[in-house]
């Protein structure tokens, strides 16, 4: 098949780009529908005309279905796609990234889906899609999993779907809230998860960032060490990877703590934790959740982030953190790559 492909792209390569335009196309709709055309054109930066074309062959050959809601895939255009993607993954060099990448950062595994978050809002949907389908893989026994906040935790609930299988599913938030917007709060993500998964949840109504003496009073209330306990006993976690500067601002940190990030040449965050380009812990804010030391008790850490703009905080986290699943995106897995290379 690949030495098929391999001629078909030296002899045809017009065959190729359609192809992959029309994949790209029946991604985004799947993600999305019911989709406008000209949603669709903006998301995929091609003029309406163009998209016009390519929807009517795509309603011709039976594989999308128009209605005045919008575009949806058929049946039979869910069957082609799921048996283009392992096929275009080849064609893009997707797998080709994946084992450099799994190599470079040392890493049990890694997953590269199409495109930059940075860039197609639409790539965050894939980064959830990704990390639902590697999760239901385990999913087999009963599980514990503890899930964090943040946009693209926001992406992975949504594309929740349930399981085929009858197994006891709790879901924890990882860790208090950064007092943000509601949705992307690990509570909220927690309980949208266990919603769409069909399974169950509990809920920790604590701020992330606390006083010593708020932190000491607050674990010893019943109801959080009934929630503490679930947590550390998770057999799953499932986090992102945020930019220092970033999380830092949208905790309202304080000018100097601000400085302080900026001496010690912070570049990522993760679990409340702040770390330099070497991997090396420079600032720790005082949370109730998952803790560094703790992650290395979870059989699976899955990390989920994405666009070039993370490149150095997924670098930088996984040279501490302990080696897991990193479920990210072509831009930043080129970036990770590149920076790799200059290194």
């Amino acid at each position: 098949m690949n030495n098929l492909l391999g001629i078909q792209k030296k002899l045809i390569p017009d065959l190729l780009e359609v192809m992959e335009k029309r994949y790209k196309i029946l991604r985004v709709i799947r993600i999305s529908q019911p989709i406008g055309r000209r949603s669709l054109a903006v998301q995929l930066n091609m003029t309406e005309r163009v998209m016009r074309s390519e929807v009517q062959f795509l309603k011709d050959q039976g594989l999308v279905s128009i209605l005045a809601s919008g575009m949806s895939l058929t049946d039979d255009g869910e069957n082609v796609l799921d048996q283009l993607e392992a096929v275009m993954k080849d064609l893009s060099g997707l797998s080709r990234l994946e084992a450099q990448l799994k190599e470079v950062l040392k890493l049990s595994e890694v997953i590269v889906v199409p495109g930059d978050s940075d860039t197609d809002e639409w790539v965050k949907a894939e980064l959830g899609k990704a990390s639902v389908l590697r999760l239901k893989q385990e999913l087999i026994h009963d599980h514990v999993i503890a899930v964090a906040g943040g946009t693209t935790m926001a992406a992975v609930a949504e594309m929740m779907t349930p399981s085929i299988r009858e197994k006891q599913i709790i879901f924890v938030p990882a860790r208090g809230g950064l007092g943000e917007k509601v949705e992307n709060q690990a509570n909220t993500i927690c309980s949208t998860m266990a919603r769409k998964a069909h399974g169950e949840y509990r809920l920790m109504h604590v701020p992330d960032d606390l006083s010593e003496e708020s932190y000491l009073s607050l674990i010893e209330e019943p109801g959080i060490k009934e929630v503490l306990a679930l947590i550390h006993s998770a057999s799953i976690v499932i986090h992102g990877i945020g930019d220092a500067e970033t999380m830092a601002k949208r905790r309202n940190s304080s000018q100097k703590v601000l400085d302080k990030l900026e001496r010690e040449g912070a570049v990522a965050e993760a679990f409340g934790y702040y770390f330099n380009k070497q991997g090396e812990v420079v600032h720790r804010v005082r949370t109730i959740g998952l803790q560094l030391n703790e992650l290395e008790n979870s059989p699976l850490l899955m990390a989920v982030a994405g666009g070039a703009s993370k490149a150095e905080a997924i670098a930088a986290f996984m040279k501490h953190g302990p080696k897991q699943v990193l479920i990210t995106d072509e831009g930043a897995a080129r970036k990770l790559l590149r920076q790799a290379g200059e290194a």
